[in-house]
């Protein structure tokens, strides 16, 4: 196990209960000493988190209903995992809401919304080759967050949860197959260069690359792996 991940699981101070419960379960499955599938039941996690079973069941509904645990009958709570077709879906998706926020940032004449994105991107720039695997992947989603967030549009707001988690699950099995900082990167840089243009076509080709390409690239090398073993 790499070395940042022996201590993925911290206890949690009994003030914060449910959210530094639900925040060092995220922190696990982000490291990686929680991985995609890895059943979770509530005395391991009472134990190394130091809080009561009420409240770890309670964090682990929460997270369920987010999207990154799921409940299978008679087998409990694991990890979300998403197979080849649910990767392509969730990429999809997310290239219509995305393409819902652009339109909407582009409409803005002020050009205040655009500048948000282009802060947002700033900060993950400076963080996008951090070695902790951690910091990385927050700033990459406040990054995608932003771009919702910059569109003021109600809806995607509310999904936002759901869509992050869903991200996140996608995220690790991309990190797990292809650990490439660089590319993820170029990708992004090239996405930022599309929206300085304020052109929507340039930008929809540029999220077409980053979105549906990856998710492409990513279930080609995860069908290769599957047929090496």
């Amino acid at each position: 196990m790499p070395e940042h991940c022996e201590a993925a699981l911290l206890p949690v101070a009994s003030t914060t209960r449910r959210d530094g419960v639900i925040a060092q379960i995220k922190r696990a499955i982000v490291l990686g000493s929680l991985q995609p599938g890895e059943k979770l039941t509530e005395a391991r996690l009472s134990s190394e988190l130091n809080v009561s079973r009420p409240t770890v069941r309670e964090a682990l509904g929460q997270l369920a209903q987010e999207g990154l645990l799921v409940q299978e009958p008679y087998r409990g709570l694991r990890v979300a995992s998403l197979d080849d077709a649910a990767l392509l879906d969730i990429a999809e998706t997310r290239m219509a809401l995305d393409m819902q926020a652009v339109s909407a940032i582009l409409a803005d004449a002020s050009g205040h919304r655009m500048e948000l994105v282009l802060q947002a991107w700033r900060d993950f720039d400076a963080r996008a080759f951090d070695p902790d695997p951690l910091v990385y992947h927050e700033a990459h989603l406040a990054f995608h967050r932003s771009i919702w967030a910059a569109s003021e549009n109600y809806l995607l707001m509310r999904l936002w949860p759901v869509t992050e988690a869903h991200i996140t699950i996608a995220l690790l099995h991309d990190q797990y197959t292809r650990a490439d900082p660089a590319r993820a990167h170029a990708v992004h840089a090239a996405l930022i260069e599309a929206f300085e243009t304020c052109d929507l076509e340039q930008i929809r080709a540029a999220f077409t690359v980053h979105t549906i390409g990856s998710a492409r690239e990513l279930v080609a090398l995860l069908a290769a792996r599957r047929a090496a073993t």
